[in-house]
């Protein structure tokens, strides 16, 4: 039974990450803010990076940019309708101005100067529909999310200049129906418009998408049902975010736990019958192929993912006594993982709002990536916190066991600098100042989560871009 528990285990493993490497994702994220024509907004820019490092954390490839042109615009669809071409999860992020006319939904670019419904019409502004036909239009799955209904200065000067009152211009966006397998998300209800947050934060809608829709194990219309309560209740009911699914199986951003849960299911019922089976399955050979994998590592948080998988592992000894040497060696690490860590640092989600709530300056950012580096994660020390430093970050809650968002709150922004990392120089930049010493004490921590990201997909077919830039993108 013992044999057959290994085999079980070892197929649920390689079925797990068989299925990961296999889910390809691909996103087009974008934030227009800095409009030429009429009165800037502060926020998309901010809202667009902090979604896209959102979905590159769960495996997602990001066709990402910022305060765009028309031009600009139709050369990043054009880069992500190839990509998203038969992807397994194509996202379609936008934050900004959008108008409807007529019924239709249109995103603006930077450099849009519409005076009229014409020029909407003929190609000042991006018409929804159109775009994600052609560019996610056979995905298996589409999300999309517009934070695009902000109150548009465009909708006043078509109403101004135009010569009939027949022209049907509105300040939010229009409903609109998702096909099969897709699933649309309003900031708020048709025709209403949303709030764009305090400047240089980001808005409502998308802190809440960012806190929900990548939790781990949480399927995507159950985010989305946690993002419209956290904007009610943020908004004071002011803002009710708004959609429409057509969504036919489970989808999930980030599945590791569910994966995870599986895998422990499959060995565990195989040798129900046989407890004695299931209490010596850590000494089986599945636990030795994890131990060769992590004996000589340098790395602490690699022998903590052991110790949290096995917490009565035969080769526990061995990994606490590596723990000893890598404390005890030249230019490592010492610890202190328990004392004066608030038990909340173990269950407070962190978001990119937690973060912005310690405000921390460009020093301070410098300081925890040199910490970081000083426990064994290395990370450049640039003092901007880019896609490296949150996957960085990442690795370092999830071997700590703190829940692994790659964004800091203030109780894990405190942990870490009690932390004792040998020559990590503060903020100030005096690394001739020794840092502070503190009895060390390894703990195990959970192994790190990991989801599948995956190759490009096919090119895009260029009758159908063609087509697309013809009936679209023309002045």
């Amino acid at each position: 039974m013992r044999t057959l528990t290994i085999i079980v285990s070892l197929m649920c493993m390689a079925l797990s990450v068989s299925a990961a490497k296999a889910d390809r994702r691909v996103a087009f994220v974008v934030g227009n803010g800095a409009y030429k024509n009429v009165a800037q907004l502060p926020n998309p820019p901010i809202d667009a990076k902090a979604m896209a490092s959102t979905l590159r954390n769960v495996g997602f490839e990001v066709i990402e940019g910022s305060n765009l042109t028309r031009d600009q615009m139709t050369e990043k669809l054009l880069d992500f309708g190839r990509k998203a071409q038969g992807s397994d999860v194509a996202v379609f992020y936008y934050a900004g101005h959008g108008i409807a006319v007529g019924g239709s939904n249109y995103l603006l670019p930077v450099d849009a100067d519409i005076k009229s419904e014409m020029d909407v019409k003929l190609g000042a502004a991006i018409n929804i529909d159109l775009t994600l036909d052609q560019t996610m239009g056979d995905a298996k799955v589409k999300l999309v999310f517009l934070d695009a209904c902000r109150d548009n200065p465009f909708a006043a000067k078509i109403k101004s200049n135009s010569a009939t009152r027949s022209v049907n211009v509105q300040s939010g966006l229009a409903e609109m129906k998702s096909g099969e397998g897709t699933l649309i998300a309003f900031a708020t209800g048709p025709g209403q418009t949303a709030l764009d947050g305090q400047e240089g934060n980001n808005s409502p809608f998308t802190r809440a998408l960012i806190d929900n829709i990548t939790k781990p194990g949480v399927e995507i219309q159950q985010a989305m049902t946690s993002v419209r309560a956290q904007v009610n209740e943020e908004t004071h009911k002011g803002q009710l975010p708004w959609g429409h699914t057509n969504l036919i199986g489970a989808v999930y951003l980030n599945p590791a736990q569910q994966t995870q849960q599986v895998a422990n299911a499959a060995p565990a019922a195989a040798s129900s019958s046989t407890p004695a089976a299931a209490a010596s399955s850590s000494s089986d050979g599945v636990e030795l192929e994890y131990w060769r994998s992590v004996k000589e590592t340098n790395k602490p948080e690699e022998l903590n993912a052991y110790l949290s998988a096995y917490p009565n592992g035969q080769f526990k000894a061995l990994a606490l006594a590596r723990l000893a040497a890598i404390q005890n060696g030249p230019s490592t690490t010492t610890r202190n993982l328990n004392a004066g860590v608030d038990p909340a640092t173990f269950t407070d989600d962190a978001s990119q709002l937690t973060e912005d709530q310690i405000g921390l300056d460009k020093g301070q950012r410098r300081d925890v990536q040199r910490r970081l580096n000083g426990l064994g994660f290395d990370t450049k020390v640039t003092g901007a916190f880019n896609d490296e430093t949150r996957t960085v970050l990442k690795r370092w809650q999830a071997a700590r066991g703190y829940p692994s968002t790659g964004f800091l709150n203030k109780l894990q922004h405190k942990a870490l600098l009690s932390e004792i990392v040998a020559s990590t120089p503060t903020a100030s930049d005096d690394s001739s100042k020794p840092a502070r010493r503190a009895p060390a004490q390894a703990q195990s921590a959970p192994a790190p989560r990991h989801s599948g990201g995956g190759d490009a997909g096919a090119a895009f077919m260029g009758g159908v871009v063609g087509g697309m830039m013809g009936g679209m993108f023309r002045r």
